[in-house]
């Protein structure tokens, strides 16, 4: 079944096959022609030679162009990192990999490591220089028992770089919850048992790539503990990292410098070797003032990158950081790692150019956080070559950079070189051109379906053509958006009022029902205690109607009483006078 593989879309062998039997057969007519005419004449002469040459150049092209796609499938099946290899007649030749280029990545957290995860997939020559610092955090109980530099960041680098980063992030980060080792960590206990076996603690985490059989190496860009402290436009004085970005914001003060304690910090042993014997140096993406301008403070690094002949590559944020690079643009960034190392050490400068939905920067604008804004012009007056790529991705409702497509812009800049140099046949370029076309193609399939989700309105990303129209619809969603939230805040208050006002209705209805309650409840005592006093058995209006007719009544006896009284006074006085 090996042999049919050959003939598979996939194996791109079929194009050179029949190229080299069309130049068979043109031969083939080209030698049937001399044996059977017997005198030729100019036409049928130049028929024969066409027919030749056409022959020999169809062989020569397709034999050259067979063996080279032989050499790229044999590099691509002998690649470890993918799943399944297809055609299994391919014999793995590490070597390859392993004469890859030299790529040094300086700087630390998850924008490091989305590098280290992509360019693994082209060389094993990767250098991953991490910033050792403990920040002012308060050490773990492991750390504390061990007592050992913080290596959170070593640890995520090593992941990133491991043929399965699950297992390897499983692995290092497990705690013991029983016996003599609990509440102690593996991955310390690992690095401990590797800095007594070694004497060197920048020995033990460089070899720790063949002992945990990885991709590169790490290396911590200082032995010594440092703390990144910042200065702010006030003059108050940050010591501790994790707290920059609160207290920048709380005092609205921004940051007036970032500088490292002690300013004098050495460079580990073989940290400046990487940068000299480099390839590219790629410097980002990662937080400005915590991540990426700290690693460059230390003595040496910057002179390094500098005078090393490497191609220097800046990767830029996506996303501005609150209390760090508000409102900071994409020449901000340049410009900030140019004011603090000098010119020199940025050749080219990766920026996004995927227009992200506003529904996601939202998110992002609740946290102080915005987009980058690519602003080309001013950018390119630094003198760095600027490459376009679309860089968002979505991972958990977060926008990340594409490690791929990182990847993927770097080894075509190599390429690009190895080109410039008429390497083109050199084993190490046929490695680069075959894994970039791989990914390429991988990159035109996702690109594929995001156009599919945005025919179904359900897009996360859309390239644009030109910055001010990029900007223009992105403030008019935006705007939109805002529109949309402040009719709802309205409409939810008009509902509000409409139900408090309701509310107080029913109050004020209730207390009235309650008043009445209460005065039908004191008439009622009075009818009871009048009925008592057998005055009246009736309701309070039959109560008022008696007592009337008992007033009349009264009145009545009162005038019958006075007349009987009139009367008997007058038949009194008759009697005397008779």
């Amino acid at each position: 079944m090996g042999f049919f593989k050959w003939f598979k879309s996939r194996a791109k062998m079929k194009r050179w096959i029949l190229l080299n039997l069309i130049g068979v057969v043109l031969v083939c007519f080209g030698i049937a022609k001399l044996i059977d005419a017997k005198t030729l004449n100019v036409a049928e002469i130049v028929t024969v030679v066409i027919s030749f040459v056409l022959g020999f150049t169809f062989l020569v092209l397709g034999t050259v162009f067979m063996q080279k796609r032989m050499l790229e499938l044999l590099v691509e099946e002998s690649d470890t990192r993918k799943e399944t290899n297809n055609i299994n007649t391919l014999i793995f030749n590490k070597k390859v990999y392993n004469q890859g280029p030299k790529i040094v990545v300086i700087g630390g957290g998850s924008g490091l490591n989305t590098v280290l995860r992509g360019l693994k997939n082209y060389t094993d020559n990767i250098t991953a220089i991490v910033t050792v610092s403990d920040y002012g955090e308060t050490p773990t109980d492991s750390r504390k028992a061990l007592e050992i530099l913080p290596l959170n960041d070593i640890k995520e680098s090593l992941m990133a770089l491991a043929y399965d980063e699950n297992e390897m992030g499983s692995l290092l980060n497990h705690v013991f919850t029983s016996g003599k080792l609990k509440n102690l960590s593996f991955g310390d206990i690992y690095f401990l048992a590797m800095d007594e076996v070694y004497k060197n603690f920048a020995k033990s985490i460089e070899n720790s790539g063949e002992v945990l059989n990885m991709t590169g190496k790490v290396l911590p860009v200082t032995l010594e503990p440092i703390n990144i402290c910042a200065e702010l436009e006030d003059g108050y004085v940050i010591e501790n990292r994790d707290k920059i970005p609160e207290i920048v914001e709380q005092t609205k003060n921004k940051i007036s410098r970032i500088y490292i304690n002690p300013t004098n910090t050495r460079p580990a042993p073989g940290v400046i070797d990487a940068i000299n014997e480099a390839d590219a140096i790629v410097i980002g993406p990662g937080s400005l003032y915590t991540n990426v301008i700290p690693n460059l403070l230390v003595k040496g690094i910057a002179k390094a990158v500098k005078e090393s002949k490497a191609i220097k590559v800046y990767v830029s944020n996506i996303m501005t950081e609150a209390g760090q690079t508000d409102e900071y643009k994409l020449s901000d960034h340049i410009k900030t790692i140019r004011d603090y190392v000098g010119e020199g050490i940025i050749d080219y400068c990766i920026y996004d150019t995927g227009e992200i939905i506003p529904e996601f920067v939202q998110k992002y604008n609740e946290e102080g956080k915005d987009i980058v804004i690519p602003d080309t012009q001013k950018a390119k007056e630094y003198g760095i070559k600027l490459i376009q790529r679309n860089l968002s991705n979505i991972e958990n409702d977060k926008v990340r950079h594409d490690s791929d497509v990182i990847a993927s812009t770097i080894i075509q800049l190599i390429c690009d070189e190895l080109q410039f140099q008429d390497m083109q046949n050199d084993s190490q370029y046929l490695m680069l051109n075959s894994r970039l076309k791989e990914s390429k193609r991988q990159i035109r399939k996702r690109e594929r379906k995001e156009r599919k989700f945005r025919k179904s309105g359900r897009k996360q990303f859309e390239r644009k053509k030109d910055d001010s129209k990029f900007k223009e619809k992105y403030q008019k969603r935006i705007q939109s958006i805002k529109e949309s939230d402040t009719k709802t805040e309205e409409r939810k208050k008009k509902a509000s009022k409409s139900i408090f006002k309701k509310l107080a209705d029913m109050d004020s209805s209730t207390k009235y029902k309650d008043m009445l309650s209460k005065q039908e409840t004191a008439e009622t005592k009075l009818f009871d205690a009048v009925s008592q006093l057998g005055i009246i058995k009736n309701s309070k209006l039959d109560l008022d109607d008696e007592e009337l007719d008992e007033k009349d009544s009264k009145k009545r006896t009162s005038k019958n009483t006075k007349k009987t009284t009139k009367n008997i006074a007058k038949k009194k006085s008759n009697k005397k006078s008779k």
